[in-house]
């Protein structure tokens, strides 16, 4: 199963779980506060996932490595591209 199709089926259990909830459509008869609870769900998890998205990328950007051997190789490349642009008459 692909990841996009694990959070569409989250996200789809979430969405019935709340509209059954909200809607009161399996006749639970919850009290008032709890529904007062349910309503605002799909922000509080939109505010979670925001916050988790944020959170993963400043992760990755913390631990980023930095491949200091092909740097210098990409370096070495860019001076030969440019010494075989002079040799074809560009000039920089």
């Amino acid at each position: 199963m692909t990841k996009l199709l694990e959070w569409l089926l989250g996200t789809a259990v979430v969405g019935i779980a709340w509209g059954l909830l909200t809607f009161d459509l399996l006749d639970l008869k919850l009290p008032q506060v709890y529904r007062e609870v349910v309503w605002p769900m799909p922000v509080y998890f939109l505010v979670a996932f925001g916050c988790y998205s944020l959170a993963t990328v400043g992760y990755r950007v913390a631990t980023f490595n930095d491949c200091e051997e092909a740097a210098k190789e990409l370096q070495a490349q860019i001076q030969e591209a440019k010494s075989d642009l002079v040799k074809k008459g560009l000039k920089f």
